[in-house]
């Protein structure tokens, strides 16, 4: 039978005749988090409550008073015993912290805790963590960081906001903040969640990117791209297949079967649905020769290629293309496949992106035939953007356009 574990079961815990008795609480259920072992409820001869956790750690036994009873809920004490049975397992003596002055948690210290606990979760971190460390290292920390985490206030936020010049960046790096104290907020009651709406610098449709590349952009990088190895072949592969940057990066020889059809899995893909994408002739050419299990292997040649950043500096100092994102690919392979004549519709399901209403819940067809269709058309059109023919040819789609004019 479950452990109970609420106010008035702690009330009606009896004092024992003499001295103090811990009863034990672990695997108890309070509110969806569950107490972890060790932890418990100490009585004393005189009726006294508090909140311990028991521990062993390098062969000693240990014992970490939370907090007094009804001081500390017992809800709230279940989350703080969590958070000590985390530093226990890591090797750390919660009882360290008590023999040197307290020390008052900062901003900075949340959001420390917040990228080991998770955004680098050893076993479930984010496909963004570096953007979020980035984003704290050069704009929160520097202006908020030593703040008290209960002394936050609103106006903290705006102006640490108001310091950052692109729109864009204050919007995602309050995006970044948010979710932080968020995180922290489910961990402490105390503690007052200090954002409210309308903080953000943008509206969506303005935070929305419209850039794609042109022929004359496409014409000055793709033959660049031959000279600037794995990412060159990583910048061909996004605008042939249409695919976002880390689907690509992460690409693995297993994932791509003797038909050429590319399954990208639903762990790593972000509709949470596996994506199935048939690589053109052009695509598969790229890769031909990358041999490693991941295709696209970084310099060690054990992971995916990482060095986004630098490479993709270098290839617009030495083509003088200027202002794009890789992402800006993916919204440039779409736009081709319309102008090659593609069906808007299946352009939608080559880029994996979910189709809303009855036909998104009904139509369970694969379109593998129309999506292969569609990513060659999308190649040839690649090919003859950078390859163009002579000004004294025409193809004969221009000049059927001509005969009907």
């Amino acid at each position: 039978m479950a452990l109970k574990l609420n106010e008035n079961e702690v009330k009606s815990l009896p004092a024992p005749a003499s001295g103090n008795k811990v009863h034990y609480f672990a695997g108890a259920i309070l509110q969806g988090a569950q107490a972890p072992r060790g932890f418990g409820v100490r009585v004393t001869a005189a009726g006294a409550k508090s909140f311990v956790m028991n521990y062993r750690l390098k062969g000693r036994e240990y014992r970490f008073t939370i907090g007094a009873f009804p001081d500390w809920s017992p809800l709230r004490a279940v989350r703080e015993a969590r958070d000590l049975r985390q530093r226990i397992d890591r090797g750390e003596n919660p009882l360290d912290d008590r023999a040197t002055p307290a020390k008052t948690k900062t901003v900075a210290d949340v959001l420390d805790d917040f990228v080991a606990r998770h955004v680098l979760n050893k076993d479930r971190p984010l496909r963004s963590g570096k953007e979020y460390v980035g984003a704290f290292e050069r704009l929160v920390k520097p202006k908020i960081g030593k703040i008290g985490i209960y002394d936050l206030r609103r106006s903290h936020i705006a102006a640490m906001l108001d310091a950052i010049e692109a729109p864009t960046m204050a919007d995602r790096t309050l995006a970044y903040v948010r979710k932080a104290l968020n995180w922290y907020a489910a961990r402490d009651e105390a503690f007052h969640f200090p954002m409210v709406r309308g903080m953000a610098r943008t509206r969506p449709q303005e935070r929305a990117r419209h850039r794609i590349l042109n022929d004359d952009e496409i014409r000055a990088i793709w033959p660049a791209l031959d000279k600037a190895g794995t990412f060159g072949a990583i910048v061909k592969t996004l605008l042939l297949t249409g695919q976002r940057r880390d689907e690509v990066a992460q690409m693995r020889r297993h994932e791509i079967g003797d038909d050429g059809l590319w399954t990208i899995p639903a762990e790593r893909y972000k509709t949470k649905r596996p994506n199935h994408v048939p690589l053109s002739k052009a695509a598969l050419a790229v890769i031909k020769d990358r041999t490693s299990d991941h295709v696209f292997a970084g310099r060690d040649g054990d992971g995916p290629f990482n060095g986004f950043s630098k490479s993709k500096a270098a290839l617009d100092k030495a083509t003088g293309v200027t202002g794009w994102t890789l992402h800006d690919l993916r919204r440039t392979a779409k736009t081709l496949m319309v102008r090659a004549g593609v069906r808007p519709d299946i352009s939608e399901r080559v880029l994996g992106h979910v189709i809303a209403g009855v036909e998104g819940t009904y139509d369970r067809h694969s379109y593998a035939d129309e999506k292969r269709d569609a990513l060659e058309r999308l190649a040839a059109m690649l090919e003859r953007i950078a390859h163009p023919f002579p000004s004294n040819v025409a193809t004969l789609g221009e000049k059927r356009l001509r005969a009907q004019a």
